[in-house]
């Protein structure tokens, strides 16, 4: 049901001039109609590493707080809560700034300086944090400033190398590498915590934070060689140059004439236009729901589990650790793949619909029956929960991700991607810190809102967002109606 995104877009058609936008349809074109390639494995590859890095760090912190008051941190409640969720607050900022610098100055200007930031906020949290709570905040605000930018920019990056037919299926793939982040993260926490006489606890945290870096670091040097992607560039009038880098990167050759064309769709229109904004307060309120549940659940998963385990300490930490494990491996890992390779055959906004009802399911069920939550109860508990994270990524986990770069014109792309971005990082912040305190009140009033924020999750699925499968973004985002011609 598109009523609401149709009436509005419909008003627009109905006033627009066909317009022949020449060198942008010719570039636009030859990467919608493009055979799958080796660019297209080159540019997943540069931006998923990213992400298996910004999910590493994102989840591996909920150990790592568990780990500090055994090496001999003092850490209040205050300080729990920041440290877990600082990270996402910088997301905010990241996402804001990178995105508009996206359209500002460029992709290439930008791409690749955000895991700058990312490498050097996960070395310093290991190893410059002197065992002072502030000063490994504020490492871990500069981490969630590159993670943000990471969101911003690389759905961007991977949306306008991609075609029309696999699309939903090349910017799932770089976001479903937060899959195998979560999976190493809780694995090699695991290993780490089975060999403590070889790798005493005082190395494991800080070997934990440093090993996010590596990823990142890989790849650094090939985002920075990326060419400014073509659709962008014919887009701010620079035809030539287009052609070229289309060349360059993916082999494709296309002619140009002599008309310079640009996009003139200024950040701003996101605001002024009645449709856009509707589709913004889609993309980012929903993924704003989606991530206070996410996020919430999974760094906090220590204290849902505690009720769960007899065991205290280390042990009681490694019982723990077991089950985050299989949660990801069992249950988030085959739905973020199955999402992925469904997108472009189901579509974005049945995964999604189907994603918030099954995640309001799973959270009243856990919400009216709190005697689940007991050491009586651990298999019927973990197959509900785990159905929660299977729904989570087979639904609005992936397409949240998927959804911003596809409905934005190519000159607000990055602001309007960084614009949602912002919003899920701001669920994820107030769901990681609200939910620290709210818990303690009892797993059964957490479940309870969740389930409230699923169901109004769904509504503003329904209502403010549009079906883009098999439609190319330039038709999606309207991008003609910006379209100005210069000779």
């Amino acid at each position: 049901m598109d009523n609401i995104y149709s009436l509005f877009i419909n008003i627009y058609l109905e006033n627009m001039d066909n317009k022949d936008s020449g060198n942008i349809d010719t570039i636009n074109q030859a990467l919608d109609n493009a055979a799958a390639g080796k660019f297209h494995f080159k540019t997943f590859l540069t931006a998923g590493m990213g992400f298996f890095t910004d999910a590493y760090d994102l989840f591996v912190i909920g150990t790592v707080i568990t780990i500090l008051p055994m090496v001999g941190w003092i850490l209040t409640k205050t300080d729990v809560a920041l440290i877990a969720s600082m990270s996402l607050i910088a997301a905010v900022l990241g996402a804001l700034i990178f995105g508009r610098l996206l359209d500002y100055l460029g992709r290439k200007a930008v791409y690749g300086l955000e895991l700058v930031l990312l490498v050097i906020g996960g070395l310093g949290s290991a190893f410059l944090s002197f065992k002072n709570p502030s000063v490994l905040i504020g490492w871990r605000f500069l981490l969630g400033l590159g993670i943000g930018g990471d969101y911003a920019t690389s759905s961007v990056i991977m949306s306008e190398y991609s075609n029309i037919k696999s699309r939903g299926k090349y910017v799932g793939m770089v976001f479903s590498m937060q899959s195998i982040g979560l999976v190493v993260s809780s694995v090699l926490a695991l290993a780490l915590l089975l060999n403590t006489k070889l790798i005493p606890l005082g190395d494991t945290w800080k070997i934990l934070l440093a090993v996010g870096a590596i990823p990142a670091a890989a790849v650094i040097y090939f985002r920075r060689k990326m060419p400014e992607p073509p659709r962008y560039t014919v887009a701010k009038g620079h035809a030539d140059e287009a052609a070229k880098n289309l060349k360059s990167y993916t082999g494709i050759d296309v002619k140009m004439d002599k008309k310079k064309e640009e996009v003139n769709a200024p950040w701003y229109t996101l605001i002024k236009d009645r449709a856009f904004l509707i589709t913004l307060i889609g993309t980012a309120g929903s993924w704003f729901l989606m991530d206070w549940a996410f996020y919430g659940n999974s760094i906090m998963a220590d204290k849902i589990f505690a009720t769960l385990i007899t065991q205290t300490g280390l042990a009681g930490l490694i019982k723990v650790t077991e089950y985050a494990a299989l949660i990801f491996i069992v249950a988030a890992l085959p739905g973020y793949w199955l999402a992925t390779f469904t997108l472009d055959k189901i579509g974005r906004k049945p995964i999604q619909i189907t994603g918030f009802v099954m995640l309001a399911v799973a959270f009243i069920i856990l919400a009216a029956f709190p005697i689940l939550d007991t050491k009586g109860y651990v298999t019927e508990f973990l197959i509900v929960y785990g159905m929660s994270y299977f729904f989570m990524m087979f639904g609005p986990n992936v397409t949240t991700f998927v959804y911003p770069p596809e409905v934005f014109p190519v000159t607000a792309r990055g602001l309007g991607t960084g614009i949602s971005a912002a919003g899920g990082k701001t669920g994820a912040f107030i769901g990681t810190f609200v939910d620290a305190f709210i818990i303690v009140s009892g797993l059964s009033i957490m479940m309870t809102v969740l389930a409230v924020f699923s169901i109004l999750g769904l509504i503003l699925t329904v209502l403010a967002l549009p079906e883009t499968k098999g439609r190319s973004m330039e038709e999606i985002s309207r991008e003609k109606e910006y379209t100005q011609t210069v000779q």
